[in-house]
């Protein structure tokens, strides 16, 4: 089917500072050091990784000594081998990767220091400071260089928040955490607040072995901002809220690949803002179960998992449901928790317990759900496990809430995370995962995909589609032919600087029109109007287009 949309857009194929950049590099070589010791390639003042010996006291002699506002900015794709934490030293500081890249071009700070007796290094930045206020962690990456052995007592990959206000986390990949998270934001004396964590790309995080398990970002902080975050393959929680009153949780995504995970978003702990979570909103996030690893049928909406991976619970509201009655009476008490989706594979896809005031409304099951697992080795003999369902409720331990209708009363709601994920069977819906993970992205696909009749009138659309751009390109490329022996015969056909610019229409999904053509100098350099345009518009633009002598038309398929 044709987009709806034609956009336009204009750029030139390589600014002239960019080829000038570039070049330098080129002559300089990839190894290029400035007169300075910290600074590496000409034109980017970046931390250079060499030597190794001296790279984390470089570091933080940086950050200690150069004050309010200082920004340490590391070299793009490069590696660098720290033997304990970065940190942060003065308000309103930095530390990001030059250019501010989101990609795997973002500089890796890599978790490399001793580790002896299950002590030793396990955090890259340490943000914590009595005098962090504002400080900004952004555009890099975090290699917590686990590698699959047993965690390592320590903090997190990094430790952020504290007694302090305004920091921001963004752009950040955190993965493979050698303790027990790959993002922490720090309650201080409780009086950490308003921390943004945005569009940062976590995980894996963690192993499924019993007590091997990770977060993905763990939460302490009162008026917090947890968004846009796609969190692949935690072990332990995906977002844990410790109380965190105040804060906004939306528009993220958590999934799994071959790790079982605990808890997608949790809401379970009492310490240590008392089970707190007055003005705590989670709204709008993606979690995705398990899902099929074999091939899809058109016959069977369920299949096997090589792993056998599920969530253990979706979202769980109540300390009950992840410690039993180890705390007691306490409860969770006065979050809203609304208009979040669930796909996959799970144990119980909500459940609360031990609840006070909280608002649960409007969340939902979509695509191809299952709800499986039975009870495993850890689970209390005292207790009732009971069966797995999509929203499941203690109503005795629940009070003055308001809770949608969906929701099954049990009897017990202690310990639901003891169960354990079938071992195989065709018991795992078909669906897809977010296949390119970015920061600004946060999708759920159904677990069949396009129906056989979908994809045949995909394949057509697209032939006529691509039918008629030809059509278009040879009326075109004829008009410009005629046009240009016309100003030959005129004496008018002067030549054209050789400043190129490309034209890029979007007519479908993954298919372009690239338009090359030599501009006068006349024309306006760098940009041309940008607009969503009716159809009458569009003509009115392809006219205009073609009033600049367009000499071809070159149609490209990408995907």
């Amino acid at each position: 089917m044709l987009a709806n949309v034609v956009a336009l857009s204009y750029a030139h194929d390589l600014t002239l500072a960019a080829t000038d950049h570039n070049k330098r590099l080129r002559e300089r070589g990839p190894l290029y050091h400035s007169s300075s010791n910290l600074l590496r390639r000409d034109g980017a003042d970046c931390v250079s990784p060499d030597p190794a010996n001296t790279l984390t006291d470089r570091m933080n002699i940086a950050l200690n000594s150069s004050g309010d506002g200082f920004v340490l900015s590391l070299c793009q794709n490069t590696q660098y081998l720290i033997q304990s934490p970065i940190y942060f030293a003065a308000p309103n500081q930095e530390i990001s990767t030059v250019g501010y890249p989101s990609g795997e071009e973002r500089a890796i700070l890599v978790v490399n220091g001793p580790v002896f007796n299950g002590s030793g290094h396990t955090t890259a930045v340490d943000g914590t400071c009595p005098n962090c206020n504002g400080v900004k962690l952004r555009n890099i990456q975090i290699n917590g260089t686990r590698g699959g052995a047993s965690p390592t007592n320590g903090g997190a990959n990094i430790e952020m928040g504290g007694a302090n206000s305004g920091q921001l986390i963004e752009y950040v990949h955190s993965f493979d955490p050698r303790s027990w998270s790959c993002l922490h934001i720090a309650e201080g004396s409780l009086n950490c607040n308003n921390v943004i964590v945005q569009n940062n790309d976590i995980g894996p995080c963690g192993s499924d072995v019993f007590q091997e398990w990770a977060d993905g970002i763990s939460v302490s902080c009162r008026s917090a901002i947890v968004r846009n975050n796609m969190i692949k393959n935690p072990t332990d929680g995906g977002i844990v809220l410790f109380g965190s009153p105040g804060t906004l949780v939306e528009n993220n995504t958590i999934w799994i690949l071959n790790n079982t995970l605990l808890g997608g978003i949790n809401m379970v702990d009492v310490l240590p803002f008392g089970g707190d979570y007055s003005g705590v909103v989670v709204q709008n996030n993606t979690i995705i179960g398990g899902l099929a690893t074999d091939s899809d049928s058109d016959e069977q909406s369920k299949g096997e998992n090589i792993d056998d991976v599920i969530i253990k619970i979706g979202i769980a509201i109540g300390p009950h449901t992840w410690f039993g009655d180890e705390f007691g009476a306490n409860r969770s008490s006065s979050g809203i928790v609304r208009d979040n989706i669930l796909t996959g594979a799970f144990g119980y896809g909500m459940a609360i317990t031990s609840a006070t005031n909280f608002t649960v409304e409007n969340n939902t099951l979509v695509g191809n759900t299952s709800f499986i697992g039975s009870r495993g080795p850890n689970c209390s003999t005292t207790d009732v496990t009971p069966i797995p369902a999509p929203f499941v409720i203690d109503p005795v331990n629940v009070t003055s809430s308001t809770i949608q209708n969906n929701f099954q009363d049990i009897p017990d709601g202690n310990g639901l995370t003891c169960i354990l994920p079938p071992d195989g069977g065709d018991y795992w819906p078909y669906g897809g995962n977010p296949s390119s993970p970015s920061p600004s992205s946060s999708t759920a696909t159904s677990s069949n995909g396009l129906s056989g009749g979908a994809k045949a009138g995909l394949a057509i659309g697209i032939i006529l589609a691509v039918l008629a751009i030809a059509a278009l390109t040879y009326y075109i490329r004829r008009w410009a032919l005629r046009k240009q022996a016309l100003r030959a015969a005129n004496g008018r056909a002067g030549s054209h600087p050789i400043s190129h610019y490309y034209l890029s229409l979007t007519v479908f999904p993954h298919a372009w029109i690239i338009i090359s053509h030599p501009f006068d100098r006349n024309c306006p350099h760098g940009r041309f109007p940008s607009a969503t345009l009716s159809s009458r518009s569009e003509r009115r633009y392809l006219l205009h287009l073609v009033s600049y002598d367009l000499p071809r038309l070159i149609v490209v398929m990408d995907g």
